[in-house]
């Protein structure tokens, strides 16, 4: 008789066991459904008390719908029961409470499968306001006023006219849409809202310095965020450097240029008028990487007036010209993710008085600077060339003290490349990794030219920070945490002051030497401290803007400060009294209609 092994047989039968469990957990977790979702559209709305606001809620559960339940600020507010579907929607209806203005009120939803698994929270915000929210969508065809007792909702790309480009039908022209001083325009951020004035028409946005125009985020305060709209854009008839018909990036129909109608002056050409506007938190993402500016110029002509303009906290850049002739003054672009002042296609206006400051967390993966400035993509001769005047121009960088961080994609205070003729005048810069890049053989061809021009342009370093001010030896102790990059690679965060390029990228030594020329009067100092800049510039708040006179060259009380600048002193556009650099004398000209703290503003 054969023995049998006890042990043995156990063994065998535990292994066979654990295999039979692991394979049916296998099983199982091949057949797992996904828990169950919530969708709400609107997550945000807001209303008069009395008003009917509605949003629709999308329930989706595979393992089939058991409860919904619905919360009021944290508060069970109601309930629905359901019999296994897999997908169905509820239809939320609410009387807005007669509460106190500005006061939000939240309604939650969560389902519950009939496995007993919770979704997600969704959540509608309800703000009470003290006006009425008028929903703006498609085309504005006839002359419309918007009036300040409303807030106008954008409801996706809101365009005044309309360009047969676009529409493949016929051009809409001759509208005027006239926005009241105090009128709060908000976009919605679930359809991209958007305002486009096309090509013939008109944009009459005259705030005054008590009551501004704002564009804004239709979250309420506390929760708005970079790109929750995605701006307003302004495309005219006058000249650019590629065409007649050129959209703008992301395809979404704004054609600028002189187009199919001829006109006897094209640089001429008049869209209307924006003074004491504010355009906050804007930039959505048309496509990926395709976002909007804050404020878009296609080929706008000189008979356009913009003055007193802010750009806050966009998620692009502050303000763009594609080509055109338009004239600016007093604008500020504050906080944005990428270029404060980006120009390309051929843009021949002038620019005088203007702001940029930055936000030591925030840059944009393409690389985030002050000036950005082309001729176009290619480097090309296309004309016009890219050839601007700017004056009096305060820009501040990200980096206040030296051991501060911030983030590696800021590059430029002034990154001037792809063969542009830009003139900067009366301009100080500051607390970038680097101040000047002259990007390319040509560029640098145009600067030795005198094509390209910087006078009276004062670059300061911070202080510590490569010795100290731009150019300046690094310390020892950043020499070694320099090193750790690679024999030939800088950490992007050195202060490197001065990039000559050429086609190879290689850097070279006459940068510093050609901005110094004697004739062109521009100055290098050690830190911004030294030309009175007060510290607050780089702090959230509103900064002392005035200079004082500091330890080194002064922003003030210059003489003959016009004198050296051929291109200003030969239009009539500049006020050349002035004698001060950068942008701010002994008056503070955003007093009143600017806010440096638009996160905590009440807008309803």
């Amino acid at each position: 008789m054969k023995k049998i092994d006890f042990w043995g047989y156990l063994s065998v039968s535990l292994i066979l066991i654990l295999g039979l469990f692991l394979i049916s957990s296998c099983s199982d977790e091949a057949t797992v459904t996904p828990p169950p979702s919530v969708e709400i559209d609107p997550t945000a709305t807001s209303g008069l008390p009395g008003t009917a606001v509605s949003a629709t809620v999308t329930l989706t559960a595979s393992g089939g719908l058991d409860e919904l339940t619905i919360l009021k600020n944290g508060g069970l507010f109601d309930s629905e029961i359901y019999s296994g579907e897999k997908d169905a929607t509820y239809d939320f209806d609410y009387m807005i409470e007669e509460l106190a203005v500005g006061t939000v009120t939240n309604f939650s939803f969560q389902v519950i499968d009939q496995n007993g698994r919770f979704s997600n929270l969704g959540t509608i915000a309800i703000t009470v306001t003290s006006k009425v929210v008028v929903n703006v969508s498609g085309i504005i065809s006839t002359n419309t006023t918007w009036t300040a007792d409303k807030i106008y909702l954008l409801d996706g790309f809101v365009r005044v006219g309309d360009d047969a480009k676009r529409s493949g039908g016929t051009d809409i022209t001759n509208v005027t849409l006239t926005i009241e001083a105090g009128t709060v325009v908000m976009g919605k951020t679930s359809s991209k809202g958007a305002l486009i004035v096309h090509r013939g028409n008109k944009i009459q946005a005259v705030g005054t310095a008590a009551d501004p125009i704002v564009f804004t985020s239709e979250k309420s305060a506390g929760s708005r965020a970079p790109g929750n709209w995605s701006g307003l854009v302004i495309v005219g008839r006058a000249t650019n450097n590629q065409g007649a018909n050129v959209e703008l990036e992301g395809a979404y129909g704004a054609y600028h240029g002189i187009g199919d109608v001829p006109l006897a002056s094209p640089d001429e050409d008049n869209s209307g008028e924006l003074k004491y506007v504010r355009i906050e938190y804007a930039g959505n993402p048309i496509n990926p990487n395709q976002e909007v500016n804050s404020l878009t110029l296609g080929s706008v002509g000189s008979g356009t007036k913009i003055s007193y303009v802010q750009c806050s906290y966009g998620l692009d850049d502050a303000f763009e010209w594609f080509g055109g002739k338009v004239d600016a003054k007093y604008l500020i672009a504050y906080r944005g993710l990428d270029d404060d002042f980006d120009v390309d296609f051929g843009y021949t206006g002038n620019v005088q008085w203007a702001l940029g400051i930055r936000d030591n967390g925030n840059a944009d993966v393409s690389g985030s600077n002050g000036f950005e400035v082309d001729n176009d993509a290619t480097s090309s001769n296309a004309t016009p060339f890219t050839s601007p005047v700017f004056a009096n121009v305060t820009i501040v960088g990200p980096k206040k003290t030296f051991d501060l961080n911030i983030q590696d994609n800021f590059q430029n205070g002034m990154h001037l490349r792809r063969n542009n003729k830009i003139k900067i005048y009366n301009t100080v810069v500051t607390g970038y990794p680097n101040g000047l890049f002259i990007d390319g053989s040509t560029t640098i061809t145009n600067a030795q030219n005198a094509d390209l021009q910087l006078r009276n342009v004062v670059l300061a370093g911070v202080d510590n920070w490569g010795g100290n001010g731009y150019g300046s030896v690094a310390t020892t102790k950043e020499q070694a945490a320099y090193a750790a990059f690679g024999t030939n690679v800088q950490n992007p965060q050195a202060p490197r002051g001065f990039i000559f390029a050429t086609t190879a990228n290689i850097n070279a030594a006459p940068a510093q030497d050609w901005f110094l020329t004697a004739s062109f009067a521009n100055v290098l100092e050690d830190k911004w401290s030294d030309i009175g800049l007060n510290g607050n510039y780089f702090d959230i708040g509103k900064p002392t803007l005035l200079p004082t006179v500091g330890t080194g060259t002064s922003l003030l009380t210059k003489v003959n400060l016009w004198s050296n600048c051929p291109a200003a002193t030969a239009g009539t556009f500049f006020d050349q009294t002035v004698n001060y650099i950068g942008a701010f004398g002994a008056t503070d000209w955003t007093d009143g209609w600017s806010n440096w703290t638009p996160q905590t503003t009440v807008y309803q």
